[in-house]
Formats: structure tokens, C-alpha cells, sequence
């Protein structure tokens, strides 16, 4: 089995993985760093498979456990809020229907449970294997303290995953061994999507174009797309023509959309309008859009000038 065939588009995070294991020269801390959604969580799944599935094993029984979180010697950790005192997932907040105005994190709390998992030598195989995927949300206390354990992980392996460098502290990124992941081609997101059981994706142009490469992205915006009322995106395909029509546009979105979609479709329209429009003005002005509804002005407000400003003789 290789796990990392997988992987599609990229060679190299494949190359780099499957020499360390062929070697056996693994590395104590690795950092997966690369866009968001172009593999990087499914090759840290991977090369977990490597580090912790022996050959004589039941490969697909093996694999459940892992991906279930029911490996003793494996630890999968990522970003959280802090909901009345216990910590749950982005994913979880939105099961629980909890709005939330700031960005999760890795807080200190779930490194000191990460070292008390590596406190204990691995209970079925060679080594633990500990993930932190979003590293690059991790609090400036919780890199302080998973730095010492960087330095003396024992007999473990720890991945990283973040997509850029730029927030996690030099020294964390100086401890670990880079493993860069790229944009995919437009040939590699379209099998991907395939793959994922979204081809109606690329029926979406604008999709496949916002996505840059990132199947996760296009996946994500397809998902933000179909929680759009219908009728609602009919009508936005067009800028409208009468004063009257742009109040009640400005009025639904801002009633019925989420902040955070409202800033989406903002950066949709954008794809849409200059297909149709081939106006640069429009583009900067859905620019603005997109701060001002960052700074919580008043969707509603927010909406109304900019439909104002694109019909003609206002």
C-alpha cells in the first residue's frame, strides 16, 4: 500500500514523505505549509498511516481506528473556541449553532495535553504521532510552550499544518522540517473534485476560478453557494436597473445572509460582474464592500451604496 497515492498534485510533499519513511530517517517535527485546501490535512493522514499501520495489520480496520481517534498512539489537535469553559471545534460550533465574531485558536490548555500524551511511551507501535492542524491560529503562549517539546519530542513525530509561515513564531518554524504544498492545476483540482463526489462544480466557472488551485476552497465555496436562497442569487446575477430594486437587494441580503457569507458573495460577485461587466469600478467597488462589512458598518447601508453606485445616473 502507499498511502500518499492519494495526494494528488504534489510530487514533492510525496517524494520528500515517502524517502523519510524508505530511509527511516524521520524526522522529530514536521511543518506541512502550503494554501488552504490542497491536501495538506489528507497527507499528514497518510504519513500517519505510514508511521503507525504495520504490514501484518488489518489495513481498512487499522485505518478506521485512526481516523475515528480511537489509536492510542495518535493525537489529532486544531483550532478551538472557548464556549463556557470547555473548548470545542469550529466544526462543532456550527453543529451547535454558536455564532462566533473571532477566529478559533490552539490555546496553551491543549498543549499541555499534548504533552501529557507524549508524557507516556506508545502503547502498540514504535512511536506517537501527534498532528496540530491550523498551527498558523495557535496563541503566542501556546507556541511558546510547544516549543520545548519540539526540542525533546521523545519518541514521536509531530506535524504541523498551517498555510503560510507568517503568523507561527521563527523558532517553531526552525524546529521543524519544511514540507511546502502548491496550488494544484486546473486538470488536478477538476479530478479532485471528481473524486470528492463534486462534479457539479464544474458546472461553476466562478468556482473553479475563486479556488485558485484549492480543491477545499472550491468545495467550501460550493457548500457557501447552496446556502444562498436561489431566487435571491437569480437576481444578484445582474446588477439592477432601478433604484427601488437595489433597496430591496440591499434589504435581503443583509436580512437573510450571515455576515461572514455576505463578505463571501462580495468576493463571488466580483468573478460574476466582470464576466458580465468588464468594469474595473465595480471591482473595486465590491472592494470596499468587503472592508466596510470587515469593520461591521451596517450591511444593509453597505449593500444600498454599492447597488446606488452602479446604476447609472445616480
Amino acid at each position: 500500500m502507499r498511502p500518499l497515492a492519494k495526494l494528488v498534485g504534489q510530487p514533492l510533499a510525496v517524494e520528500l514523505l515517502e524517502r523519510a519513511v524508505a530511509t527511516n530517517r524521520i524526522a522529530p517535527a514536521y511543518l506541512f505549509v502550503g494554501p488552504f485546501g490542497v491536501g495538506k490535512a489528507l497527507a499528514a493522514g497518510c504519513f500517519a498511516e505510514m508511521l503507525l499501520i504495520s504490514p501484518h495489520q488489518d489495513y481498512q480496520k487499522a485505518c478506521q481506528r485512526l481516523y475515528h481517534g480511537n489509536h492510542p498512539d495518535f493525537l489529532w489537535v486544531e483550532p478551538t473556541y472557548n464556549d463556557r469553559g470547555e473548548l470545542i471545534t469550529a466544526k462543532q460550533a456550527e453543529e451547535r449553532g454558536l455564532k462566533r465574531k473571532t477566529t478559533p485558536q490552539i490555546r496553551i490548555e491543549q498543549i499541555r495535553g499534548i504533552v501529557d500524551f507524549l508524557s507516556r511511551p506508545p502503547l502498540e507501535t514504535k512511536r506517537n504521532v501527534v498532528v496540530i492542524d491550523g498551527a498558523d491560529y495557535m496563541a503566542e503562549a501556546a507556541g511558546n510552550a510547544l516549543l520545548k517539546t519540539l526540542e525533546e519530542p521523545g519518541n514521536a513525530t509531530i506535524i504541523l499544518i498551517a498555510n503560510s509561515t507568517n503568523s507561527l513564531l521563527p523558532t517553531l518554524v526552525s524546529r521543524c522540517q519544511i514540507v511546502p504544498f502548491f496550488r494544484l492545476s486546473e486538470e488536478d483540482l477538476k479530478y479532485v473534485l471528481c473524486r470528492a463526489h463534486y462534479p457539479e462544480i464544474l458546472d461553476y466557472p466562478h468556482l473553479i476560478q475563486l479556488a485558485e488551485g484549492s480543491p477545499g476552497k472550491a468545495i467550501s465555496d460550493w457548500q457557501k453557494l447552496k446556502t444562498i436562497p436561489q431566487d435571491l442569487m437569480s437576481k444578484l446575477v445582474r446588477l439592477p436597473e432601478k433604484i427601488v430594486e437595489a433597496f430591496l437587494l440591499a434589504k435581503r441580503i443583509s436580512s437573510e445572509l450571515e455576515l461572514d457569507l455576505q463578505i463571501w458573495l462580495a468576493d463571488y460577485l466580483q468573478s460574476v460582474y466582470w464576466e458580465k461587466e468588464r468594469k474595473p469600478e465595480i471591482i473595486y467597488r465590491l472592494e470596499k464592500v468587503k472592508k466596510l462589512l470587515l469593520r461591521y458598518v451596517q450591511p444593509r447601508l453597505v449593500w444600498e451604496c454599492f447597488f446606488l453606485e452602479n446604476i447609472p445616473d445616480t
